[in-house]
C-alpha cells in the first residue's frame, strides 16, 4: 500500500500547515507527486524540501485560490510541471466563529471567499484534468476530496456563516458525486471534529477563548489523523468510493 499512488499527481490546497501539510506528507509517502498550494510560500518551500529529501516529488505554489485566476494558474502549473492531476484535496479554509449579531462583515466574506469560492474555483479549473485521469490513467479513477467539518452536519449558535459554508461544501460534494459517479471521478467528503490546527488562532479575542475552553478537557485529533483518513479514501480500488468520513475525537459529544 505504501506505493498505492505511484504515478499519480495530487494537488492540496491550504498545504502550508495543519491538515493540508499532513495530507501532503501522507500522499507523497503513498507515491504521489504533490503540488502544495497556499499563500505562505516560505512554509510551502520548506515542506517541499522535506518531502524531496524523503525521495518524493513536491511542487510549492504560492496562491490564493479565492481568486479565480490564481486557482486556474495553480491547476495549470500542477499539470504543466508534474504531468497530470489525479487527486484534488480542497483543504483551504477559515473558521471565524462568533455571534451573528455584531459580527464583522469581513469575517463572513472571508469564509465565503475561501471555504466556498476557493473550493469551487479550484474544482472548476481541475475538472477536465480529473476526468481525463479517471478515463485514461492506469488507476482507473480520479478523486475529489473536500474538507468540511462537523459544522457541515450540525448547526450551532455562534457558527452561523461557518455552518453555512460547510453545509454548502457537503451539498456540492454529494451533487458532484452523483454527476460523475459513472465516469469514476470519485467524491469524498471529510468532516473532522476538533483538530489541533491553526484554525482557532484567527478567532476574535473572547470567541477564541470560549472555543478552546469547550475542548480543553478532551484529547482532540491531530492533523495526521485526518490525513490518514484522506489517504485511506484515495487509495481504495477504483470500484470503491468512500463517500463520506465523519471523524471526531472519541470524547467529543457534539
Amino acid at each position: 500500500m505504501a506505493e498505492a499512488l505511484e504515478g499519480t499527481v495530487a494537488l492540496i490546497t491550504g498545504a502550508s500547515s495543519g491538515i493540508g501539510e499532513a495530507t501532503a506528507r501522507a500522499l507523497a509517502a503513498h507515491g504521489a507527486k504533490v503540488a502544495l498550494a497556499a499563500r505562505r510560500l516560505e512554509r510551502l518551500e520548506r515542506l517541499a524540501e522535506e518531502i524531496g529529501k524523503g525521495g518524493h516529488t513536491a511542487l510549492a505554489i504560492q496562491s490564493d485560490i479565492a481568486e479565480q485566476q490564481q486557482a486556474i494558474e495553480t491547476v495549470g502549473r500542477t499539470v504543466d510541471e508534474l504531468g497530470s492531476l489525479d487527486i484534488l484535496v480542497n483543504n483551504a479554509g477559515v473558521m471565524l466563529l462568533g455571534p451573528i449579531e455584531g459580527a464583522p462583515m469581513e469575517e463572513w466574506e472571508r469564509m465565503i471567499d475561501v471555504n466556498l469560492k476557493g473550493l469551487v474555483n479550484t474544482t472548476h479549473a481541475a475538472l477536465p484534468y480529473l476526468l481525463n485521469a479517471a478515463a485514461e490513467s492506469g488507476r482507473g479513477c480520479a478523486d475529489l476530496v473536500n474538507i468540511s467539518s462537523v459544522a457541515g452536519r450540525v448547526a450551532r449558535s455562534g457558527s452561523g456563516v461557518y455552518n453555512l459554508t460547510k453545509h454548502g461544501v457537503g451539498a456540492f460534494s454529494e451533487s458532484f458525486r452523483q454527476e460523475f459517479a459513472a465516469r469514476r471521478l470519485r467524491s469524498t467528503l471529510i468532516e473532522p471534529g476538533a483538530v489541533a490546527t491553526e484554525l482557532t488562532d484567527h478567532l476574535r479575542e473572547g470567541v477564541r477563548e470560549k472555543v478552546r475552553e469547550r475542548f480543553a478537557d478532551i484529547e482532540i485529533l491531530q492533523a495526521d489523523d485526518i490525513a490518514e483518513a484522506i489517504a485511506f479514501a484515495v487509495t481504495r480500488p477504483a470500484h470503491a468510493c468512500v463517500n463520506e468520513i465523519l471523524i471526531r475525537p472519541t470524547e467529543q459529544v457534539g
